[in-house]
């Protein structure tokens, strides 16, 4: 049995392509993407730095002070990385993004940390102000039940 080849089909040509044959259109600028995709928003690299950018592009004293700012952070919160991203960020872009990238996300995690403690304080107070007004109440109702006029300790007085 003889085995044919076959050719592949042309396949259409989108109207860029094709205005740009026929010496309208578009020219490519190199930064082609599939026609609808849109760069997602805030994905932005810093100046000096590529995504993925290859490790040996990178020298290995720059991806070590890098390094330490995320890895100083776990024990010294945004203090380590502040200090090294202050003294290495003009030496190499990858350390200045490194660190600032760093020191957001500890500044981040302090805002979670300030939030979350006033929520729990506020929601752990809820119950503690429901025992503290049933007390109240509770002596309030036996002073009236023993004829003494009885005032709350704690009440803004609204109504004079």
């Amino acid at each position: 049995m003889a085995e044919e080849n076959e050719t592949p089909e042309p396949t259409e040509k989108s109207e860029s392509e094709a205005g740009a044959e026929q010496g309208g259109g578009e020219q490519p600028t190199g930064k082609e993407q599939p026609a609808g995709a849109e760069e997602p928003a805030g994905a932005e690299q810093p100046e000096g730095v590529q995504e993925g950018q290859a490790p040996e592009e990178v020298s290995k004293d720059a991806r070590m002070w890098a390094m330490l700012c995320h890895l100083l952070a776990i024990f010294t919160w945004f203090v380590g990385p502040l200090i090294v991203w202050l003294i290495k960020k003009d030496v190499d872009p990858f350390i200045n993004s490194q660190g600032k990238e760093a020191l957001n996300f500890q500044i981040t995690l302090g805002i979670g940390y300030v939030a979350f403690t006033i929520v729990f304080c506020l929601v752990f107070l809820i119950p503690v102000v429901w025992v503290v007004g049933l007390i109240f109440c509770i002596m309030g109702t036996v002073k009236a039940n023993k004829g003494i006029a009885y005032r709350y300790p704690v009440s803004i007085r609204f109504i004079k």
